[in-house]
């Protein structure tokens, strides 16, 4: 993937919005490139742009490290820890392998596959 240093937004819009366009409507391709585009709009819409360019620049540093806060062995051990209250919005944990991030929903903590990098290699780079 390619640094873009000055990523504007509204431009990364106008793109996204003609490559969907080359794709039959409704095809995975164009649904994946229109999910796409409406997370760069909430991310405007609910005011994080700046938050959002910083994470961009962040992520592609190639000396940026995803911090996970614990490790658990079970989903079991992992759950208890969730509800013990000791867990905040957004950490980063790593559960029989795997990686998931800690969210706040209306009802609560609960866990969202969040992949790490490591899961995300391409089998023949390992």
């Amino acid at each position: 993937m390619t640094i873009i240093p000055d990523f504007d937004l509204d431009d990364t819009l106008r793109t996204l919005d003609s490559a969907s366009k080359k794709f039959q409507e409704g095809s995975k391709e164009e649904k994946t490139i229109q999910l796409a585009a409406i997370s760069l709009l909430y991310v405007l819409h609910i005011g994080k742009t700046k938050d959002f360019q910083k994470y961009y620049q962040d992520i592609r540093d190639p000396s940026y490290q995803i911090k996970v806060s614990h490790s658990f062995s079970t989903q079991e051990e992992a759950d208890g820890w969730l509800s013990s209250g000791n867990a905040t919005d957004g950490e980063r944990v790593k559960i029989a392998g795997q990686g998931f991030q800690v969210i706040q929903l209306p009802k609560g903590l609960r866990f969202l596959r969040a992949p790490l990098p490591e899961e995300l290699s391409h089998p023949d780079t390992k």
